[in-house]
């Protein structure tokens, strides 16, 4: 079996922010930019990696969403606690430099207690970015 991951999904509250900070923050290439029914999917990816992407995405465009589940969404959100991704990088003290003076900084580089070493910041939409050392 040869399976690779090819996308995931974190969630914006606004477009323009979250594609200014993947794109302008990060470095990330747009692929695919689509707009239906008011909402906004974009799809960013690291240069040179056209295989992995981030697609982010309205939070509510399932309809099935309630609208309990769309408060306790736009909650967690807000305490950035509803979505995660995890980067990493072969140099985490110049990347940390970099991205201090245009992103949250939610924790500074530390050798964790687990064997990894990493610094953490939130992106517009609240999601928690986790950048680990490559070792």
């Amino acid at each position: 079996m040869d399976i690779t991951i090819h996308a995931s999904f974190l969630p914006h509250n606004d477009p323009d922010a979250s594609l200014a900070f993947y794109r302008d923050t990060l470095g990330f290439e747009v692929r695919n930019d689509v707009g239906y029914g008011g909402m906004r999917w974009i799809t960013v990816g690291p240069v040179g990696q056209p295989g992995t992407s981030i697609v982010l995405h309205p939070p509510f465009a399932d309809p099935g969403i309630t609208e309990d589940e769309r408060r306790t969404i736009t909650e967690m959100m807000a305490k950035g606690t509803y979505a995660i991704i995890l980067f990493a990088t072969p140099d985490l003290d110049g990347t940390f430099e970099k991205l201090q003076a245009s992103a949250e900084v939610v924790q500074e580089p530390t050798e964790q207690p687990y064997g990894v070493r990493d610094c953490a910041f939130r992106d517009p939409a609240g999601n928690l970015v986790r950048i680990q050392e490559l070792r």
